[in-house]
């Protein structure tokens, strides 16, 4: 006796997306609805409201002196950019900052790659951090003035402090979270030592750096103009923190705060041009972050 079996069906299925509902639903959405789903809209309507309050409260308080109005600001920074003065003093500042960062991103680096491969290096980077990461990095700048002299080391070697620490605890916090498992499959391979962590930690513990680095980046722009508020110029040219306390002491107030919002259009700059992108082509690209 013979069995037949009959042929298996062939169905044909049409692929959808797993995210075909949501963009229908998107496309279907009324022209201002789409729109205000945009991230960069909605934070233009912040800061256009933020300039609104900004403008009345001025005009409410009557006092150039004290509160210049946001166009009166627009004005002085514009004046300041045509003039090349506002431009010339970012530019000293983020000459000096980007030395000291790297210098504090290395040293950083160093450190926690010790700790991270090394039992003498760890028992190092735990007691730094416990001695320093207290210590304002602003409360070291009279020593440096001592050490290094009115210029531009004195303003490297405070922001290396400022950069140094954040950086190594949060680097060692995401070493110290990657699992064994890929600790062991790195060692399967034969790495060891420094090539453990290249090619093994950095990868896994990449969202606590970019954190790090993020922080420390933060921590040594608003030291250096602290810095530069309190001893001005370097090797001759001052920077933005100087140009925000010349104009305090001739009591322009509006250049004040043109020069203050030189330092959050920065610090909005660096965040949404270097940062982001960084983490969009890294971490939330491999799915390590929403």
């Amino acid at each position: 006796m013979s069995l037949f079996f009959d042929p298996p069906i062939r169905q044909e299925y049409e692929y959808i997306p797993a995210d075909y509902a949501p963009r229908t639903a998107a496309a279907a959405a009324p022209p201002l609805q789409r729109a205000w789903q945009q991230a960069w809209l909605r934070k233009s309507f912040i800061l256009l409201l933020l300039a609104a309050v900004w403008q009345a409260a001025a005009v409410w308080t009557d006092n150039d002196l004290l509160l210049p109005t946001f166009l009166q600001t627009a004005q002085a920074f514009i004046a300041g950019i045509a003039s090349g003065e506002l431009l010339d003093r970012v530019r000293a500042s983020l000459a000096v900052l980007l030395q000291g960062y790297a210098v504090g991103v290395l040293a950083a680096f160093v450190l926690t790659a010790l700790a991270a491969s090394t039992r003498i290096g760890r028992d190092l980077l735990e007691t730094l951090t416990s001695m320093f990461n207290p210590l304002p990095a602003i409360a070291l700048l009279p020593l440096a003035l001592l050490w290094f002299g009115l210029g531009r080391a004195s303003l490297i070697f405070v922001i290396v402090h400022a950069v140094l620490w954040p950086l190594a605890l949060g680097a060692y916090a995401g070493f110290q979270s990657v699992p064994d498992t890929l600790r062991m499959a790195g060692r399967n391979y034969g790495l060891r030592g420094l090539r453990l962590v290249l090619h093994i930690l950095v990868p896994a513990a990449l969202p606590s750096i970019l954190a790090g680095l993020k922080i420390g980046w933060a921590f040594a722009w608003r030291t250096l103009i602290a810095a530069e508020l309190v001893f001005g110029t370097t090797a001759g040219q001052g920077g933005l923190g100087w140009y925000i306390f010349q104009n305090r002491n001739e009591l322009y107030t509006d250049k004040v705060f043109a020069g203050l919002a030189a330092v959050i259009l920065i610090g909005l700059l660096v965040e949404n041009v270097v940062f982001r992108p960084l983490e969009s082509l890294t971490i939330r690209r491999w799915g390590m972050q929403k």
